[in-house]
């Protein structure tokens, strides 16, 4: 899948927002090398040039690097896929925000990140739990099946016990590792949850004709009116897991 990078910064700067928070979770220390795992248009990764010697921001996306590239020329940004990382040892940290739900093998991700860090490194990471989305996911699905169209999940929302067994059977010691719920406004008023699905379904709206789009896009919104709508906004029903662990 291919981000619309535009899209992303002008209408979801809330997943970098809500990151912010988990900088916090990073010694400050002048000699340390940080990897930021799916850096996208590398707003967190120019907070991370400041805590330490060298920051690397990877993602798969061309068009997110792209813009990365032009928005802080001075950091090192690559196209890169989390499953095939080409480092052995080199960083002391692996930051990731809002990125592993979006890659299906766990256990061979964290190898990677095994093999990117020092003896002594570790992984601060944050992404989607198990129940994320749960109310949007559940309409789109149920509006494309009544369309004609076979909606398959391509979100991992893992629980905290699936992703801790897969820490610790990589050898990592964990420090911390817990879910919460974290209601999430989408910016635009009454457009958000269409501005959402755009870019987080981009990939099975894009075998769909206009007309299609927009008749989805009602009932989606026509279902979830009820749960998620609070007169003035969409609140999507966020989950969040975060770990902390040791290499």
């Amino acid at each position: 899948m291919e981000w619309n990078a535009s899209l992303y910064d002008d209408k979801h700067r809330f997943v970098a927002e809500y990151g912010k928070d988990l900088l916090e979770c990073i010694p400050h220390d002048p000699e340390q090398a940080i990897l930021d795992l799916g850096c996208g248009t590398g707003i967190l990764t120019a907070r991370l040039f400041n805590l330490g010697n060298r920051v690397v921001g990877i993602d798969s996306s061309h068009s997110m690097i792209e813009k990365a590239k032009d928005q802080f020329p001075e950091i090192e940004f690559r196209v890169c896929n989390a499953l095939n990382l080409p480092f052995e040892q080199e960083f002391d940290v692996v930051f990731s925000n809002a990125v592993f739900h979006w890659i299906d093998d766990h256990d061979l991700l964290i190898k990677n990140i095994s093999n990117s860090l020092k003896s002594s490194g570790f992984l601060v990471c944050e992404f989607g739990a198990h129940g994320n989305i749960k109310t949007i996911e559940t309409a789109f699905s149920e509006t494309c099946n009544k369309f004609g169209y076979n909606y398959k999940s391509k979100f991992h929302f893992s629980t905290v016990d699936d992703f801790a067994n897969l820490l610790e059977k990589n050898k990592f010691k964990i420090e911390k590792i817990y879910d919460y719920d974290r209601p999430t406004v989408l910016g635009d008023g009454e457009y958000g949850l269409v501005n959402w699905m755009k870019q987080f379904f981009s990939f099975e709206l894009a075998n769909m004709l206009m007309d299609m789009q927009n008749a989805i896009f009602e009932n989606v919104e026509k279902t979830c009116r009820d749960t998620i709508w609070n007169g003035k906004e969409w609140v999507a029903d966020y989950r969040r897991l975060r770990a902390i662990a040791h290499k």
